[in-house]
């Protein structure tokens, strides 16, 4: 469109409040949403990416470290880059073109010559121009490189697709144990409803407790964890817990999966982190199953196998 540089600086300072809106948001938060990427960031990022290609010049953006940060953060995630690929932030801000501009803007046609033929000599014309509008695509308007990546990208077959229908209703008991209380609602929804034969329970225990260091470290080691099993979270759920304090720490947890193994074989995107974990299948009537699922959905109990003090947990749902 026409450069107009009234306009411009006007667009620049509403940049700058939205900037600074989200600024503030992001100073104590990785994420604009808990604790992963949900979908306020994809679309929000989606829709600041010409902004931090072609606007966002380093002087631009300075005021705001934490978008920065943010956005940095959401464009090399694996998923992200499967679509956008490498995402360059912009060195110096874009500026109005008018030869460019002047390229993009109809020519003005001369007067049509009267030629032979009349009305007969026009018809071959309009037949090329039929022609020629019958090869545009049906969309008038080109999708972006998100669209065109997303719709090419085949569809992935369902990886618990071989398993029998289960009467268990993950999603009931997840909102069981969001919206109501643990003991009292969630638990005995979980027990009377659990599926022995289509769904196990799995105690995990991190391999490396001697390499965890300070707790907020060893915290986004298990979020991460969870980011990367996104996918996986229609057919599971987990409670994994930190125990301990700074640099004497332990982390465990219990999870339960879709089938009687180990979900993460059943991808390989998401065998990433499983193998730095202990893992051992529990017996759904044993008191210890009992006890260790109510202490690990409750956060609360005297987890005599742990022998360090809850710290803080985390929940895949």
């Amino acid at each position: 469109m026409q450069f107009n540089k009234q306009a411009t600086e006007q667009a620049k300072e509403d940049v700058k409040k939205i900037l600074t809106v989200l600024n503030q948001h992001l100073t104590f938060r990785t994420f604009l949403v808990g604790e992963r990427v949900s979908l306020a960031d994809i679309s929000v990022a989606c829709s600041m990416l010409w902004l931090f290609k072609q606007v966002l010049e380093p002087s631009f953006r300075q005021p705001y470290p934490n978008v920065t940060r943010w956005f940095v953060t959401c464009i090399n995630q694996p998923q992200f880059k499967a679509v956008l690929g490498e995402v360059k932030l912009c060195e110096k801000m874009a500026q109005f073109d008018a030869k460019k501009f002047a390229e993009f803007q109809p020519k003005k046609e001369a007067p049509a010559k009267k030629e032979k033929g009349g009305k007969e000599a026009a018809k071959p014309q309009e037949k090329k121009e039929k022609k020629k509008e019958e090869k545009k695509p049906a969309s008038e308007e080109e999708m972006d490189d998100c669209d065109a990546a997303l719709a090419a990208e085949p569809k992935a077959k369902d990886p618990f697709a071989h398993l029998p229908k289960s009467a268990f209703i993950m999603d009931d008991f997840k909102r069981k144990y969001s919206n109501e209380d643990t003991l009292a609602v969630a638990l005995p929804h979980f027990w009377e409803n659990f599926d022995r034969e289509g769904y196990s329970i799995w105690y995990s225990q991190y391999k490396y407790p001697e390499e965890l260091t300070l707790t907020f470290k060893s915290c986004n080691l298990i979020t991460g964890m969870f980011q990367r099993l996104d996918k996986l979270r229609k057919n599971a759920f987990a409670s994994v817990i930190l125990f301990g304090t700074n640099n004497d720490s332990s982390i465990s947890g219990i999870w339960v999966f879709r089938g009687q193994e180990l979900a993460f074989t059943l991808s390989e995107d998401w065998q990433i982190d499983y193998e730095s974990y202990d893992w051992r299948k529990l017996d759904p009537d044993s008191e210890e199953c009992k006890t260790m699922v109510k202490e690990y959905f409750a956060w609360e109990g005297e987890f005599k196998h742990v022998g360090k003090a809850f710290n803080q947990g985390k929940i895949f749902k």
